[in-house]
């Protein structure tokens, strides 16, 4: 399954500045399967080690973290020579192991020339750190998401499609095949991105198989609760998450704690959430008081969105089956602008942005709020059909006369009134 972290990868390979690598994201986004490929594609020999399944390999960390010695001992584990620059090391599941994530600091310092890629899942990086410390600019850091709906494209043998929205998109001129490139973004919003899921409709063709996989994902994630937080931290996490849904499902999906239980208040849920967020499983889309550079500047972090990180996710745990997604009945209108605008938070988080969204003191609120390299404030308005009316996206423009705006929609291609129509499966050629 081809992905685009590799291009970053081999970026990082040829670096001369290069440092070991802290690969992050969500439990099964495909970071070990990534390493590997990447080890078996671009080194003569890959040295992997599992901090989970050895309490052996934890043990040559434990006497001190001379980087020379803990190959050489490494070595004889491996039963072959590790060699700088010929051999990738993959250290996977660290955060089982706490001092080797600190060795990476020393490393860093006394042995540049090996190199190291170190994959774990945030919430263990994050969160169980408990005695050594974080390697600060000691690391070059890199987050796996799940995939986005070009690597989607690529895995179901659609790469033609691909060049061929990109070619739309560079001048902006209409899809020919428009209806098809629809047809399949609406199927990667049932299957989503997380690899198991994607590699069983690409064998299967068959959304039970899917959302099997896509359940065993989400009773893996409540597995991990249990694993990483305490008791009582565990209850409120499984809260907020399994509220998730339900938040998006409001006309106005503004994160309420009120809907994790009654009365609930955000010193409750505030850790929960922010575990959440640290895990990758969720992605935070905070409201923005001014259409101003920066944006960050003018956050109001008591009011937010919770989007969750995969699409295909969502609709198994909302219990959404995919012919309601394909065909869009009437019935699921209420729901079909929630899933897509996740689908855009996720696409937009992917593709490097930090979305917020923006309301003013009156009625007016814009779906998304973005900043590009060059510092442009650029509005972006998202919509499930090709009704796109926008009464808010206009006030925010007569308010802060961005450059232009956006607009994401089931339309085709287009640029009129200042407007740049994205069809929704075109948002990945979107960059910063």
């Amino acid at each position: 399954m081809e992905r685009k972290i590799i291009e970053a990868l081999k970026r990082w390979k040829a670096s001369p500045k290069r440092m070991p690598l802290l690969l992050g994201g969500a439990r099964q986004v495909g970071k070990t399967y990534t390493a590997l490929t990447f080890g078996k594609q671009y080194y003569k020999n890959t040295a992997y080690f599992n901090m989970e399944d050895s309490s052996e390999i934890i043990s040559i960390f434990e006497r001190d973290l001379d980087p020379a010695r803990i190959v050489s001992e490494l070595s004889v584990k491996l039963g072959e020579a590790i060699y700088p620059d010929d051999t990738l090391i993959i250290f996977d599941e660290i955060q089982a192991c706490e001092r080797a994530l600190t060795s990476l600091k020393y490393f860093c310092e006394k042995a540049p020339q090996y190199h190291i890629i170190a994959a774990g899942s945030l919430l263990g990086v994050a969160l169980k750190r408990e005695k050594y410390s974080f390697p600060v600019g000691k690391v070059d850091m890199m987050t796996l998401y799940p995939l986005d709906f070009e690597e989607f494209l690529w895995a179901t043998g659609h790469e033609k499609l691909c060049a061929m929205i990109q070619d739309s998109f560079s001048g902006f001129t209409p899809l020919s095949l428009h209806d098809t490139a629809l047809d399949l973004y609406k199927t990667y919003l049932v299957v989503g991105g997380m690899p198991k899921a994607v590699s069983e409709y690409v064998e299967t063709k068959d959304f039970d198989f899917v959302t099997a996989a896509q359940k065993s994902l989400n009773d893996a994630y409540i597995a991990d609760m249990a694993k990483y937080a305490t008791p009582q931290d565990t209850t409120r996490i499984m809260a907020a998450w399994g509220s998730v849904p339900a938040q998006l499902s409001k006309e106005n999906h503004k994160f309420q704690y009120k809907v994790i239980k009654s009365g609930a208040r955000a010193y409750e849920y505030e850790t929960a959430i922010d575990w959440l967020k640290a895990a990758g499983m969720v992605n935070i889309c905070t409201r923005v008081r001014e259409g101003k550079m920066p944006l960050a500047a003018f956050a109001d972090n008591d009011s937010f969105k919770l989007y969750m990180m995969d699409t295909g996710l969502l609709c198994s745990k909302f219990s959404i089956a995919a012919n309601v997604v394909l065909h869009s009945p009437h019935s699921f209108d209420g729901f079909k602008g929630a899933l897509a605008e996740n689908y855009i938070m996720q696409a937009l988080t992917v593709n490097g942005f930090e979305p917020f969204y923006w309301s003013s003191p009156g009625k007016a609120e814009l779906d998304f709020v973005i900043q590009d390299r060059s510092g442009n404030i650029l509005p972006l308005e998202g919509k499930s059909a090709d009704n796109v009316k926008a009464k808010s996206l206009r006030t925010f423009v007569s308010l802060y006369e961005p450059p232009y705006a956006i607009r994401v929609s089931a339309k085709n291609f287009g640029f009129e009134n200042n407007i740049k129509s994205i069809p929704l499966y075109a948002l990945f050629c979107l960059k910063p």
